[in-house]
């Protein structure tokens, strides 16, 4: 049985952002408990030169999003980056589920030597559709959702791998 592009890519972004979904409302019920703030965590980070919890979730966002839609060669629709709360960041997620939902997987499916042309730090990139999954999209998503829960982390949210993971398929 081969892999399709699609299975190696909506459902992966749906588990990470589903996930990452469950481990805000956590963090909002944790932070009732010991009295903090969630805005304080909202604008959090690891290091000085790292960029805060809020902008990691709409950057793993932007990649499941612009994904999803670069391999389906569609220009990826542009949504600002707007959201503070974690009410509205879980507002993204839902919608960008929705994005992630309204690719047909027949667009995404063939996709492996397709020619995906984006601008990175000033500079044009072309991928095919497989490397641009499996080379930069896909590591750069869980970069930042790795981000996003390790600033939770580490202010004492208590989630675990489990969490990070999301539901397992049975």
């Amino acid at each position: 049985m081969t892999l399709s592009m699609h299975q190696a890519s909506g459902p992966v972004f749906k588990t990470g952002l589903t996930a990452l979904s469950a481990i805000l409302d956590k963090t909002v019920v944790q932070c009732g408990e010991r009295k903090i703030d969630p805005a304080v965590l909202m604008a959090d980070r690891l290091a000085p030169d790292m960029l805060p919890f809020t902008r990691q979730v709409l950057i793993a966002c932007d990649f499941a999003k612009n994904t999803m839609f670069r391999l389906a060669g569609l220009e990826p629709p542009k949504i600002e980056d707007v959201e503070k709360t974690v009410d509205e960041l879980q507002a993204r997620i839902r919608r960008t589920l929705e994005l992630v939902d309204s690719v047909a997987a027949s667009s995404v499916d063939g996709s492996e030597g397709r020619s995906v042309t984006m601008t990175v730090g000033g500079q044009p990139m072309t991928f095919t559709g497989q490397d641009y999954l499996l080379q930069f999209a896909l590591p750069n998503f869980y970069f930042h959702l790795t981000m996003a829960y390790a600033i939770l982390r580490h202010n004492g949210v208590q989630i675990g791998k489990r969490d990070f993971l999301g539901a397992l398929p049975s």
